[in-house]
Parts: structure tokens; C-alpha cells; sequence
């Protein structure tokens, strides 16, 4: 039998130390909110979701560590291990944190990262770490979409060379070492008095490794447009904008055994289950030894609307099995027309079933799912991203379930209760084609679809994502209004559905 080797340890370092001039800030640029939290938290967040990651040590600036102390208390941070203070440049912070792990194995995995660039995902890092198992350095970059030019070093007006595009990329983070290859690259830039005295550019560590370890190859990992570093002012309106659009793509499909394992002898309530998404999640759920139990208008006659019935439709379900770990709500209202037009009382159902449903949903299972580290599933629609006439009420409602699912993921992490939201793209259900009649069924999800990717997402780690579910086609992550080609709809016709999904 072959020997085995212990996996080497990573560490993620979280390079905190900049002031924030450039955004013009009296606080560190990394402590500025955004979408409700500082961008250092943002980030560190997505670090600690990741099984890859170890641990963590964040290099602060100078006067603030303790206020990154508070926040990763504060929020469960467990695997941030140190909070140092930084160094006055990019390179001394990095040198601080090399020396903080003189301990650690020299072939260590050390991931250094931005404290500002909040929308680093999973795949980047993980793909950082499959590289340090060949190479001893890594760099993330993403094609550059600008031309870039050369300006004349005395004056800065005068272009010198435009350099072809196809080779150029511009760099991100983060960028990896196995740690003895990047102390070797820092102890010999340390001994440079040129780079010392600053003479020799080296803006991130990649470039002291090219620099003084020549013979060590960095590999190039694929970056994202949206792993953006928060820079200038309107780097924060963008940032802002990001977080509230964001949208994951789903997990990746699990194995029925797997839903087995995960699902027997659990408790599932759905509401709205008679037929469409929450049916077919249903009829899924009990195949592989879940406890279902289905409420909806048709069904059981429970209206989400009312709060009475949603409490007794949870306490029913809790005293059949003993215990809830999974609660759905696919039950929605569609309604088209123009705002002007709608009446009070129609205003007021569309708001109680879309959006109050949800909130009162919510906060009568968290006390069962706070018991069992359970897992609350919503569900919203492409048109949250953009309000649209004819959709005012429906498209608002949307956007608000997914600012729902994002506060609440932030309020129960403490608690171990994990919430999500659907997207799914057009789908074929009863509810859409009362609202659209007989459409090309392979322009359509079917419902089945929808409902595997839900129990994926219920059966997952995540939290406070929002989950896209697109067709496997040519077509796939293009952007498509829930309700269809809107557009075709005459604008004087008034709509409303009631479905007990989406």
C-alpha cells in the first residue's frame, strides 16, 4: 500500500493595512460598510465558508486592530487565529505576517489577499490551492480587456509603446506561495538596498518572487471581473451594487445516495406543495426518507397570508414527527397591471403573500430550526434585479424576499440556521401557464429541475445566497424575466395568478 501524506496546511493572509486615502476616509477603507458590514468582514467571511482555508491572520493598520478583533467575534469568525498590525506598505505587511508564521512548515500553503476585494470566490481560492500542489508560487489575473499604453517616463502625455493585448493581464488576488519559497524571495529583497530604499518597484509579492527567485515559475490561476479591489469612491457604489444583485450558481447536483444520507429520517413542511416546484420537491423528499408534510390552500386549506395558519401548520408538523428541519415556501401571487390601476385590497394581498408570507414564515420556524439547525428555503424571481413597468408590486416584492434571505442569513449564523433563495429562471408550472399559455417547452425549466436544485441548496453549507437554477443550453446565465417576454403582453392588460409556487 502506497504511504500517504498529510495534507499541507493553508493559510489565508488578510492584507488590511491601507488608510484609504484615495476614497478620501478618515477610517481605513477595509472598515467602510457595505451592504450593511465592513468590507473586511465581507471578505474574511468568504475565507472562513472555505474547507480549504486552515486558518486565517489578518495584517491591520496601525490603531485598528482591535476593531477587527470586535468583528471577528462578533461574527463567528472562528478561524481567524491573529489580528496583527500592519506595515506602512504592501511589502512590510506581508513581511510582518511571514514572520508572525516562523513556526509553520515551510511547505505550507500561504494565500495573500486583499482585504478589499470582498467578491473573491470559493472557486479562485480553491483553484490557488490545487495549483501550490506543482508550482511554488501563484498569481490570479483575468485578460485585459483595455488596451494598455506605455507613456514616456519624463513626460506623461506622450505614448512610447502600446504593448499587444493578447499577453497582457491584469492581476488580482490572491496570490499563493508554499511559505519557505516567499521567506527566501523576502530575505533576499531584504538584503537588496535598492529595494530597501524603494528603488525597485514591487508592488505584490508576485513581483518580489520574479524579481530575486528568477528560477521560480508563478503560474497564472484565472481571476474574475468581479473579484474587483475597492479603491475610489465609486468603487464603493459598485461594490454596493454587486452585493445587492449578487447571485450564486447553484450547488453542484447530488448523488441520490447523497440525498439519502442527507434527507432520512429528517422533517420537510412545505408550503405551497400541491403541485409545481413544491410538489415535485415533495414527492423527491419523501423518495429518499424524508418526513413531508404539505400545506397549502388546495391542500390543506392553510393560506400563508394568514399568520395563524402558517403557526399551526409548523406545530402540526412538529408534534407528528418531533422535530422540523427543513421549511419551504414556494407559494406566490403574480400580478401584472399598472399601479395606478390596482386597488387597495389587491395591493394589499399581493404584499401579504409575496412578501409578509415570507416574514411571518420565517419567523415562526426559527425557533424549530434553531433547535435543529435546520435550513429556511424562499424563493424569488429574475425581475428582482430591475423593477419594470407592469411589474411594480411583483418585481419589488421579489428584490425585498432577497434582502430578507440576506439579513436573516446574517441574524441566525449564530444560531446555526441557515436561509437561501431560489432563482430560477421560466418554468413550467400550472401557475405559468394559466399566466402565459403553451410556451416552446424547451425555452422552460421543468419543475423537477427546479426542485433538485432546492434540495441540493437545503442539504448544503450555504447561507444568505441567492441560488440561480438556468437551463443547460447555449442560453445558460443570460438574465431572463421570470415571467417571460413581458414586453409581448399587452400593456393594458391586468394579470393576477395565484400559484402555489413560482
Amino acid at each position: 500500500m502506497a504511504a500517504t501524506h498529510p495534507r499541507a496546511r493553508t493559510i489565508a493572509v488578510i492584507l488590511a493595512g491601507g488608510v484609504g486615502e484615495r476614497i478620501g476616509l478618515k477610517i481605513p477603507k477595509q472598515l467602510v460598510k457595505i451592504a450593511g458590514r465592513p468590507i473586511i468582514e465581507h471578505t474574511l467571511q468568504v475565507f472562513e465558508r472555505c474547507p480549504q482555508i486552515d486558518e486565517i491572520v489578518v495584517l491591520m493598520a496601525p490603531g485598528y486592530a482591535a476593531a477587527v478583533e470586535r468583528l471577528v467575534a462578533e461574527g463567528g469568525l472562528r478561524k481567524v487565529s491573529r489580528v496583527l498590525e500592519g506595515g506602512a506598505s504592501r511589502t512590510q505587511s506581508t513581511w510582518r505576517a511571514i514572520t508572525a508564521l516562523s513556526a509553520a512548515d515551510p511547505d505550507t500553503k500561504v494565500l495573500f489577499h486583499d482585504a478589499v476585494r470582498p467578491f473573491v470566490d470559493s472557486r479562485i481560492i480553491g483553484d490557488c490551492i490545487a495549483a501550490l500542489d506543482s508550482y511554488q508560487a501563484v498569481d490570479v489575473a483575468i485578460p485585459s480587456a483595455d488596451t494598455v499604453i506605455v507613456v514616456d517616463d519624463y513626460r506623461g502625455d506622450i505614448i512610447k509603446d502600446v504593448p499587444a493585448r493578447d499577453r497582457l493581464r491584469r492581476g488580482q488576488t490572491p496570490q499563493g506561495f508554499r511559505l519557505g519559497t516567499i521567506r527566501r524571495g523576502y530575505d533576499l529583497a531584504l538584503a537588496d538596498p535598492d529595494f530597501i530604499a524603494g528603488r525597485v518597484p514591487a508592488t505584490d509579492d508576485c513581483s518580489v518572487v520574479l524579481r530575486y527567485l528568477p528560477h521560480v515559475p508563478i503560474a497564472v490561476v484565472a481571476g474574475s471581473e468581479q473579484n474587483m479591489k475597492v479603491t475610489h469612491p465609486v468603487d464603493v457604489f459598485i461594490a454596493d451594487k454587486l452585493f445587492q444583485l449578487a447571485t450564486n450558481a447553484a450547488p453542484p447536483p447530488t448523488r441520490p445516495a447523497d440525498y439519502r444520507t442527507a434527507l432520512d429520517g429528517k422533517t420537510l413542511v412545505v408550503f405551497g406543495g400541491s403541485y409545481g416546484i413544491g410538489a415535485d420537491l415533495a414527492v423527491v423528499a419523501r423518495e429518499h426518507g424524508a418526513n413531508v408534510c404539505s400545506y397549502s390552500r388546495s391542500q390543506t386549506g392553510t393560506h400563508v397570508e394568514h399568520p395563524a395558519e402558517v403557526e399551526a401548520a409548523l406545530a402540526d408538523a412538529h408534534a407528528r414527527y418531533g422535530r422540523i428541519d427543513y421549511v419551504v415556501n414556494t407559494a406566490g401571487l403574480l400580478r401584472r397591471g399598472h399601479l395606478a390601476d390596482a386597488d387597495d385590497a389587491t395591493i394589499e394581498e399581493l404584499l401579504l403573500v409575496n412578501y409578509l408570507a415570507p416574514v411571518r414564515i420565517a419567523r415562526a420556524a426559527f425557533p424549530y430550526l434553531r433547535h435543529t439547525g435546520g435550513h429556511l428555503l424562499l424563493y424569488t424571481s429574475s425581475s428582482y434585479t430591475r423593477g419594470r413597468a407592469g411589474y411594480s408590486l411583483y418585481s419589488s416584492t421579489k428584490a425585498a424576499v432577497v434582502n430578507l434571505t440576506q439579513a436573516l442569513a446574517d441574524e441566525w449564523s449564530a444560531h446555526g440556521v441557515r436561509i437561501n433563495c431560489i432563482n430560477p429562471e421560466r418554468t413550467a408550472t400550472p401557475m405559468r401557464r394559466q399566466a402565459f399559455g403553451a410556451e416552446p417547452p424547451e425555452t422552460l425549466l421543468s419543475a423537477r429541475t427546479v426542485a433538485l436544485t432546492s434540495i441540493d441548496v437545503l442539504i448544503s453549507a450555504f447561507t444568505g445566497h441567492v441560488d440561480d437554477v438556468r437551463r443547460d443550453d447555449p442560453l445558460a446565465g443570460i438574465p431572463l424575466q421570470a415571467e417571460g417576454d413581458l414586453a409581448a403582453l399587452d400593456d393594458q392588460t391586468n394579470l393576477t395568478v395565484v400559484g402555489e409556487n413560482r
